[in-house]
């Protein structure tokens, strides 16, 4: 297996400002203890593509609801290497958990942004039978799976990323 990333937490500043403006029910003290909790992401068996990313704290979404998440989570890629995500197998079974974008691709050069690239996960319980997701702190909601990409022989891309969602096409 090549080893091509390694995770990170970001700093407290940016998950506690991404947990204010998410979250503003939780203290500072409520988000630090959260921040401390953080689990980086691994993968739970040997023949396992997937790296769970774990639940920062417990959340309920009710069938038809949306939730985003400041995961508190950054990935250093190697070049020519991307992440994507996904909800968990079993959640989409149970639940049609979905990604809101479908796919979360997270590229190499999101490591650098301003925001320190921090991985947010924005789902939606899809459920017809009206189920409501539980999902306790610490739990794997998410799973990511590293996969090696190429370009087209003309390639001239030269620009330079700074942000997340359709920073690329500012």
């Amino acid at each position: 297996m090549k080893k091509v990333a390694q995770f990170f937490k970001v700093s407290e500043q940016n998950f506690t400002e991404a947990m204010k403006e998410e979250f503003p029910e939780y203290t500072e003290n409520d988000i630090r203890d959260i921040y401390e909790s953080l689990q980086l992401p691994r993968r739970a068996t040997k023949g396992s593509a997937g790296y769970d990313f774990y639940a920062p704290f417990a959340f309920s979404l009710p069938a038809g609801s949306t939730i985003k998440i400041p995961t508190g989570i950054r990935v250093k890629i190697d070049d020519g290497w991307v992440l994507k995500l996904y909800p968990r197998s079993g959640l989409g079974f149970k639940y049609r958990l979905q990604m809101n974008n479908t796919v979360g691709i997270i590229d190499s050069d999101y490591y650098d942004s301003d925001n320190e690239g921090h991985i947010f996960a924005k789902i939606t319980n899809d459920s017809n039978e009206g189920k409501t997701l539980e999902i306790s702190a610490g739990a794997g909601f998410i799973q990511g799976i590293f996969v090696e990409y190429g370009i087209t022989v003309d390639d001239e891309a030269e620009g330079v990323r700074n942000g997340g969602f359709g920073s690329t096409g500012k």
